[in-house]
């Protein structure tokens, strides 16, 4: 394994499931606090776990490259570029082929554009979110 990352979210989005969890018992506490504690549970459990769900790797090996389920050989990976801060939102917006393969996570924010180059596949290139996506773009180049 040439290189791994884990696109996990953010500490903040854990809020988020916090704040679901306290909207649900906020609106039937009035009703019943039992209720209001068990759909606290209930819905703030189910962020969570959609949450952890969301959880996806971004994988180089010698042999091939996966993003989340998506996986290629490494033969048919092309050139790789890093994007960061507004160029981010111009590659994910006006820019965006939609053959593209896309893999965006809301708390991560750069991303890699990576070309694919198999001849038979209509997918011009994968755009996947990145903490490191300079890293990613050097792993790749060096192992072409």
């Amino acid at each position: 394994m040439l290189y791994e990352e884990k696109l996990t979210p953010a500490w903040w989005m854990w809020l988020l499931v916090l704040f679901a969890g306290l909207v649900a018992f906020v609106a039937l506490a009035p009703i019943s606090m039992w209720l209001a504690g068990l759909a606290a549970l209930v819905v703030g459990g189910g962020a969570a776990v959609a949450l952890v769900a969301s959880t996806t790797s971004l994988v180089v090996t010698e042999d091939s490259l996966q993003v989340g389920r998506a996986r290629i050989e490494r033969r048919f990976v092309g050139e790789a570029e890093a994007f960061r801060g507004d160029d981010v939102r111009r590659v994910r917006g006006p820019e965006l082929d939609a053959r593209a393969f896309m893999n965006f996570r809301a708390s991560v924010g750069p991303v890699v554009r990576i070309r694919i180059t198999d001849p038979v596949d209509p997918t011009p290139y994968w755009l996947t979110s990145s903490r490191h996506p300079e890293r990613v773009v050097e792993v790749l180049s060096a192992h072409r």
